[in-house]
């Protein structure tokens, strides 16, 4: 063990420390009331280390856990956490493995989302693993290939096209020359791959959709063995030689060519939507200005939530702000996933308030903060919902109060670190009365590490 906190990674402190035990409980006590027409789960994943004895811990590194809170008849009946069992996991708990296909030597305990498609949960990570499978009541099956037609890795996020029923995502790994686009079919198998030449081994964490394209992101973080040599353990850096770019890959046709555009260095986590304009193409997504850091992940920016508009015929890529409020984990109703959308839903990072959003001011140091914003982004407003001022929070997930309601017609979901109990709570905003009390706590059992990503998965 290290002999200061100082040399503690700030990963394994305060609303990031992981927990030491899996839970599950029933029958859970809530403040207001459950909307009835939630019958589901809520299922969020992230790093949660085994120990807190390595001083270099990075928060992407850590093995998956994924918490999970089933609804059911206005009542939350169950709150589980459970680890994704890798091989080393499963070894450390001293259990089996339940083995499975590996790519490429790389086992890992899926860290990042959580999806469900043709029937399966999946816990997802990015860079060459592959996804996890897990029961309803979050057990590991073990890792999956979609019954044998993956051709290679994986990736963190994918994207549903609620028109046809496929799966999208765009997988990236150290020792390819290329990304890869893979499209999984309602039958729960690889139908299409398409290889994309790309240069230096670009990380590409998230892709945008449309009826017509695949958007990708080629920019300046690239494959590099020297910033895993100097401790920080991510062999991937920024590359100030790697041109910025953006690329159109069409989703239909004999060639499949991409149509690539410079842009300015920046770099993208996380995209909102996308969706065609026309001729154009209409991306919003959160976006750092200049280089950016993996080591160090908060404290960097500006970091800004922007709209691209993409003129392939031009061959031009005009910028919009659309605010600049810093933010994280942009997410949309799932149901107009590459389609036009109009709200938008995101967690604040860093002292960023405004008091005509967030009157009493100040947020949290650190990475996440402890409000969520609903952006309305064709009337040009913002609203937010604050949390106790020691309370922390991270992505939102909408849950539609109906298959067939509208947009913003449903609900919003979060984990909150609730200080007083020294717990989370499931939490549940109307999404057309943002900033007014949630319509229901869950009170869970126990503290949920911030984390990364997870899904609103409706049941009958």
């Amino acid at each position: 063990m290290p002999d200061t906190m100082l040399d503690r990674s700030p990963f394994l402190e305060g609303p990031y420390a992981p927990v030491t035990e899996e839970i599950t409980a029933f029958d859970l006590p809530v403040t207001g009331s459950l909307p009835a027409e939630l019958n589901g789960r809520y299922l969020r994943n992230g790093p949660n280390p085994l120990g807190l004895d390595d001083p270099g811990s990075h928060w992407f590194l850590g093995p998956g856990m994924v918490h999970g809170v089933r609804l059911r008849d206005g009542r939350a009946e169950w709150y589980r956490n459970r680890w994704i069992r890798s091989r080393h996991v499963a070894g450390a708990l001293g259990e089996t493995w339940p083995g499975g296909p590996v790519h490429a030597g790389m086992d890992a305990a899926a860290n990042t989302h959580v999806i469900a498609h043709a029937g399966r949960t999946l816990a997802t990570v990015e860079a060459g693993p592959l996804p996890y499978e897990l029961s309803a009541e979050l057990d590991t099956l073990g890792p999956c290939d979609f019954n044998g037609t993956l051709p290679g890795g994986y990736a963190a996020h994918t994207k549903l096209d609620r028109r046809t029923g496929d799966l999208h995502a765009v997988a990236y790994f150290w020792g390819w020359d290329h990304v890869q686009h893979v499209v999984i079919g309602t039958d729960g198998t690889v139908s299409g791959t398409t290889d994309i030449p790309v240069a230096d081994g670009p990380m590409m964490h998230d892709f945008a959709l449309t009826e017509r394209y695949v958007v990708l992101f080629d920019l300046p973080i690239t494959f590099s063995m020297d910033a895993a040599a100097t401790g920080s353990k991510l062999p991937y850096a920024w590359n100030p030689l790697h041109e910025a770019r953006v690329g159109l890959l069409p989703r239909e046709g004999a060639t499949r060519q991409v149509r690539w555009l410079e842009i300015d260095p920046c770099w993208v986590f996380h995209t909102l939507n996308a969706y065609d304009d026309g001729d154009r193409v209409v991306v919003d997504m959160c976006r750092y200005e200049g280089a950016y850091d993996l080591s160090q992940l908060a404290g960097q920016g500006p970091l800004t939530l922007d709209r691209w508009t993409i003129d392939p015929s031009a061959g031009r890529i005009t910028q919009r702000r659309l605010d600049d409020r810093q933010q994280e984990f942009p997410r949309v109703d799932d149901r107009v996933v590459s389609q036009p959308h109009r709200y938008g839903y995101s967690a604040a990072v860093g002292e960023i308030s405004r008091d005509t959003v967030l009157p009493s001011g100040d947020f949290t140091d650190g990475a996440f903060a402890h409000a969520l914003l609903k952006h309305d982004l064709t009337a040009g407003t913002v609203e937010g919902h604050e949390f106790g001022r020691d309370s922390t929070v991270g992505e939102a997930v909408f849950a539609p109060s109906s298959p067939e309601a509208a947009e913003d017609d449903g609900y919003v979901m979060a984990f909150v670190h609730d200080p007083d109990r020294g717990a989370a709570d499931l939490v549940v905003i109307a999404a057309q009365d943002f900033t007014a009390e949630p319509v229901a706590r869950v009170h869970l059992p126990a503290r949920i590490p911030l984390g990364f990503h997870g899904s609103w998965i409706a049941e009958p």
